[in-house]
C-alpha cells in the first residue's frame, strides 16, 4: 500500500490538472452577448415610398447616396444635403434587381441580387466605368480602408478587392447563440460593422477582426414613435427596415426602409 501510494498522488494531482484546463478552456469558448445600444431620434426627413431601399451612404458633399431594388424599377440617385431627389438618377436595366452600394476611392459600387454583376460607377458624374462579376447573391455593401465588405444574406462577410472583386478574407458572424444569418444591409462606423438583418427590427455590431456580434440596436415601434401610424409592412411584408448611413460630421445615423415614408436621423447614447 505504501508503495502504491505515490503512483495514486499522480493520479489525483492529472485528474484535478486535467479539471482545470478544461474548465478553462470552456471559459474561453463563452461568448458575452451583445450590448443593448440606446439611441435618440434627431430628427425625421420625407422619404419616397416607391424607393424599395436597399443601400445608403453619405458622399463627401454630405449627400445621401441611395440604392434601390425590384427589377424594373431599380435606381441609383442622389439625395442633396436635405435629402430631396435631384437629377442625378440611374435607372438599371429592366433584368437587374438592384441592391447595397458603397462609395471607395471616387468610386460608386452597387451590388445586384441574383445577376452576379457590380456596377461601378464615377463618384462625381455617375458615368458608368466597369462591371465586376460576383459569383454570389449581392445583399450588402460597405468597405474599410483596403476591402470592400459584401453580405450575401447568410452568416459570412466577404472581404472583396475594389478592382477585381476577388476575396481576401472570409468572417463568419456569430452571437451568444451561433452564426447569424440573413446580413443585409452595411455600414462601416468607427471600425465597427453595422448591420440590418432582414426581416427584424434592429442593427447588429459587428467585430471585424473576429466577426462576433457586439452590439445590438434595437429599433422596434420607430416608425410609430416618429408618429407614423401605418406600419409599411401592413401594405407589403417586404417594406421593411433596411438601410444604414452614416454623417461623420454630424456623427449621426440615417435609417429607413424599403417603401418607408421616413429617413430617420439617430444619434446614440
Amino acid at each position: 500500500m505504501i508503495k502504491l501510494a505515490p503512483l495514486f498522488l499522480l493520479i489525483v494531482l492529472a485528474s484535478c490538472s486535467s479539471t482545470e484546463n478544461t474548465t478553462e478552456n470552456t471559459n474561453q469558448n463563452i461568448v458575452t452577448p451583445p450590448t443593448n445600444i440606446q439611441y435618440e431620434v434627431v430628427n425625421t426627413y420625407l422619404h419616397d415610398t416607391s424607393a424599395y431601399t436597399q443601400g445608403l451612404e453619405f458622399n463627401t458633399n454630405g449627400e445621401l447616396i441611395e440604392s434601390t431594388g425590384l427589377r424594373g424599377q431599380s435606381l441609383l440617385h442622389i439625395l442633396d444635403t436635405k435629402y430631396s431627389k435631384t437629377n442625378r438618377t440611374i435607372k438599371l436595366s429592366a433584368s437587374d434587381f438592384g441592391e447595397g452600394t458603397t462609395l471607395f476611392n471616387n468610386k460608386i459600387y452597387q451590388l445586384t441580387w441574383q445577376e452576379k454583376k457590380v456596377l461601378v460607377y464615377d463618384a462625381k458624374t455617375l458615368k458608368f466605368i466597369q462591371e465586376l462579376y460576383w459569383p454570389f447573391e449581392g445583399w450588402g455593401l460597405t468597405h474599410n480602408d483596403t476591402s470592400l465588405i459584401v453580405s450575401t444574406g447568410e452568416s459570412n462577410l466577404y472581404f472583396v478587392n475594389p478592382s477585381t472583386f476577388e476575396i481576401k478574407k472570409t468572417l463568419g458572424v456569430f452571437n451568444n447563440y451561433g452564426y447569424v444569418s440573413n446580413i443585409n444591409e452595411l455600414e462601416l462606423i468607427d471600425g465597427k460593422i453595422y448591420a440590418n438583418i432582414y426581416g427584424q427590427d434592429n442593427i447588429i455590431v459587428i467585430d471585424p477582426a473576429s466577426g462576433q456580434v457586439i452590439g445590438n440596436l434595437d429599433l422596434t415601434n420607430i416608425l410609430s414613435k416618429i408618429g407614423v401610424t401605418k406600419d409599411p409592412k401592413t401594405i407589403d411584408g417586404g417594406y421593411v427596415l433596411n438601410g444604414i448611413a452614416y454623417n461623420p460630421v454630424k456623427k449621426t445615423i440615417i435609417v429607413t426602409g424599403k417603401c418607408w415614408p421616413k429617413l430617420i436621423e439617430i444619434k446614440l447614447k
